[in-house]
């Protein structure tokens, strides 16, 4: 198990839903940016497609950090230091990580290897895995039968296609 591994392993189960939660916020809305950009592909440029993502998913963890700041400061009347600050740094930082695929992709349109509109469809379909498989490994880790299972992934997608819905309908105005 390599050294990251372990120390996620290692970091209390606070840390590692706080990383989550942000993986799955930047997620959404890195698939959000990438549908309204698939929707203009006629008026965009691959250069300006990888912009406004990273500008996205950076936005999402940078407002994730200072949320993590904001929620410390106010519940223990101090500026967080040292170990905790690090540890802020470092879950919305891991949010960063969910636009890796879909930038390299967009970056690969930039440089005239794939078409944009391409791009973006795979960039798309990459997120809406991610938030599948996200999905499937919270329902499997509960102790709910199977049809509970099914039953509680079922919900997760709906809610997820209307997290979708609502993004499409503010980024679309």
């Amino acid at each position: 198990m390599s050294r990251a591994r372990e120390r996620r392993a290692a970091a209390p189960p606070e840390d590692r839903a706080g990383a989550l939660k942000e993986r799955v916020y930047a997620t959404f809305t890195g698939l959000a940016i990438v549908l309204v950009q698939l929707g203009n592909v006629g008026h965009l440029t691959a250069e300006r497609a990888v912009g406004t993502l990273a500008v996205g998913i950076i936005a999402i963890s940078a407002a994730g950090f200072v949320a993590e700041v904001i929620a410390h400061t106010s519940v223990h009347g101090a500026f967080p230091r040292g170990v905790e600050l690090a540890t802020m740094l470092r879950v919305s930082g891991g949010a960063l990580a969910s636009a890796f695929v879909p930038v390299l992709l967009l970056l690969l349109a930039a440089l005239g290897r794939l078409q944009l509109e391409t791009a973006l469809r795979a960039g798309s379909i990459v997120y809406i895995v991610t938030l599948a498989v996200i999905g499937y490994l919270a329902v499997r880790r509960t102790s709910l039968r199977w049809w509970q299972q099914l039953l509680a992934l079922g919900l997760l997608v709906a809610l997820g296609l209307g997290v979708v819905g609502l993004q499409q309908l503010a980024h679309a105005h």
